[in-house]
């Protein structure tokens, strides 16, 4: 029998102040296409495809906050990332938000610092020195799909970030969550997994400050939380603001930062009191059990513990994780909606966050409402922005 996804398309009010017309969110893809920062019409072209094809709320690739080290060569190709900040780029943004509007769609940027990520002597302004917050890339020998020479590059430690370096990148935040609500967007997210600064700031293995940005979670999550309250201070009490956090880093692909449900619900709870609205669960794959002797997913329990709208991610629609392909040429099939019905209509979370699916098939989420067949995901995909 089908499966009925019909829970995927019903409306879900936030904030008393956006509704999103279902529960599909295209997941945030870094896609290097924005030569100088500057989004172009190939990359308006490609959200305002999504918003026509019927995907609720479409979060855009990390875009680079207005701080000279946001950004470079993280692992990657070098970096055309796109900027939330200057004359060129801001206008950009006001021209893919319009169209993304004019397809019914609504649409978050999500700002980004790479933090120890981010290859020295790279990206725009190759002079800026990269931000660590205790001179840590991570710990050496962990699971990790990056490159040997690049891990290499990144392990000797360097000087940690001063207070006033902690204060600049803040208000670096602040300063482009305002621009992109004058660029109309109707929400903030915020990058806050996957080894990026602010999760470095909470691993206990790469934070080892010992002043107010250390020490036990309250003060690890004490950066996070002063980007939250700045950037609330900023766009005002109803934009909503999403968050996004992982358990696994770039560095190791099994870290942890919570170890026990207790321990989760102190760590989102401060993110929450600060100001987050939408919870942004990212996962390899989305309904693996978070805790042993439970078969809960992360999203699951962070919408238990926080009571908050939460969103799964990882690797929804397709039959493997990324990085379980024997070869990066292979190809992954696609998957049925099964399980995503099942955990959604138990309750685990209220958004289903799509990425590498979306870019395989602008139509996924008419797919999934007509019971369609989708797509596989190709490599080949990844090099179109269609």
């Amino acid at each position: 029998m089908p499966v009925d996804t019909s829970p995927l398309f019903e409306p879900l009010r936030i904030n008393d102040a956006v509704t999103l017309r279902n529960r599909i969110v295209m997941a945030s893809m870094t896609r290097n296409r924005s030569p100088d920062g500057v989004p172009g019409e190939d990359v308006a072209a490609y959200y305002r495809r999504r918003a026509e094809n019927d995907v609720g709320l479409i979060v855009t690739e990390g875009v680079a906050i207005d701080h000279p080290s946001a950004v470079g060569n993280a692992g990657l190709r070098e970096s055309a990332v796109p900027e939330m900040f200057g004359e060129a780029p801001l206008a950009a943004w006001k021209r893919i938000v319009d169209g993304v509007h004019q397809a019914g769609g609504t649409i978050f940027p999500q700002l980004w610092h790479q933090g120890v990520m981010r290859l020295a002597n790279s990206g725009r302004y190759p002079e800026a020195e990269s931000m660590r917050p205790s001179g840590i890339w991570g710990p050496a020998g962990r699971r990790t799909s990056s490159a040997a020479d690049y891990v290499e590059a990144m392990l000797p430690p360097t000087r940690p970030m001063s207070d006033g370096e902690i204060a600049d990148v803040i208000d670096s935040f602040a300063r482009s969550a305002r621009n992109a609500k004058a660029a109309g967007f109707d929400g903030i997210a915020l990058h806050g997994g996957h080894g990026y600064l602010f999760d470095v700031f909470f691993w206990a293995e790469t934070n080892l400050r010992d002043d107010r940005f250390g020490g036990d979670m309250a003060g690890r999550a004490r950066f996070a939380i002063e980007v939250i309250r700045a950037i609330r201070r900023e766009v005002g009490p109803a934009l909503p603001i999403m968050f996004r956090f992982s358990q696994w880093k770039q560095q190791d692909f099994d870290a942890r930062i919570a170890d026990t449900p207790d321990q989760l619900g102190e760590w989102l709870g401060l993110l929450v009191e600060a100001g987050v609205d939408i919870l942004d669960a990212s996962t390899r794959m989305f309904d693996a059990p978070a805790f042993e002797g439970s078969d809960l997913s992360l999203a699951g329990w962070t919408r238990k513990l926080t009571g908050r709208p939460t969103m799964a991610v990882g690797s929804i629609g397709l039959s493997k994780d990324l990085y379980e392909r024997p070869s990066t040429r292979e190809g992954i099939a696609a998957s049925g909606l099964e399980r995503v019905m099942a955990r959604m209509e138990g309750g685990e979370f209220d958004l289903a966050g799509v990425g590498r699916s979306l870019i395989a098939d602008p139509a996924w989420a008419v797919r999934a409402r007509t019971g369609e067949p989708f797509k596989p995901y190709t490599v080949e995909a990844t090099r179109e922005l269609y």
